[in-house]
């Protein structure tokens, strides 16, 4: 048996686990039918660009939060807690990537998601996903994390992640993961927010519309809550919501009302 240091490559994560050990998850799931965001993407992709399913994904669950208040909180305090509620929304984005010769999970976040059109939505996770960490100003923080010795580096990240002001920053107001890369149905993550979103692969399965079945995309889309900031019926809420949005994509009542993308 061989036993390996710890990489330094992998401290953050380390950290960011250590940190939601107070978090109290609980999991919801739904199937999304996606045929009219793959519509979308075919209309998307006739001008120019077509937007991934994590794009469509954020754009529809930011709407969803700023409409939710509730949901889009955070816990704060020890002796005396507080729900705090943010003023905007804000995403972070896990993404997979490589530092030092080893495949990691980063995350960045991105600000003011609510008011973003699709369009730049697509634009920037996109250039997230292509971008290199080694030099991005968006993982800088991590890189320092991994140059500091070990009891440094805990008291570095909680320094930067546990005041409030400092966590929309780091964190934002909810979270989205995905494994749709790789052929899996369901995937439940923590994300250090009140409100994780998974995704799964989205594949052909059966669908029954008008009582007759047929095949349709389906993405597998989890929802994760902190059970200490809202219940069950709210967060439900938040994923039916994320889900209609999603299967009325482009329609007038998507979102609410107006017609979406952009």
């Amino acid at each position: 048996m061989r036993a390996d240091p710890f990489p330094r490559e992998r401290r953050h994560t380390a950290y960011f686990l250590r940190g939601i050990r107070a978090c109290a998850p609980v999991f919801l799931g739904a199937e999304v039918d996606m045929t009219a965001v793959r519509q979308h993407q075919r209309t998307a992709g006739e001008q120019g660009g077509r937007p991934s399913t994590v794009a469509y994904v954020l754009y529809t669950a930011a709407r969803v939060l700023a409409a939710h208040p509730e949901a889009n909180a955070a816990l704060r305090g020890g002796m005396r807690p507080r729900i705090a509620h943010f003023g905007t929304v804000a995403a972070k984005l896990a993404l997979d990537k490589r530092m030092g010769g080893r495949r990691v999970v980063l995350s960045a976040v991105l600000p003011d998601l609510h008011l973003m059109s699709l369009r730049d939505i697509a634009r920037n996770t996109a250039r997230l996903r292509a971008g290199d960490p080694e030099s991005m100003p968006e993982f800088a923080g991590v890189r320092v994390l991994h140059r500091l010795p070990g009891p440094l580096g805990r008291l570095a990240y909680r320094a930067g992640t546990r005041p409030l002001r400092r966590r929309l920053a780091s964190t934002g107001t909810f979270s989205v993961t995905s494994l749709g890369h790789r052929p899996l149905t369901w995937f439940h993550s923590v994300g250090s927010t009140t409100v994780t979103l998974g995704l799964g692969a989205v594949a052909d399965r059966p669908v029954v519309r008008g009582g007759t079945v047929t095949a349709a995309p389906v993405l597998p889309l989890s929802l994760t809550f902190d059970h200490r900031v809202i219940d069950g019926a709210e967060a439900a809420d938040v994923l039916g919501a994320v889900k209609h949005a999603l299967e009325t994509f482009g329609r007038a009542d998507a979102h609410g009302g107006g017609p979406a993308g952009g």
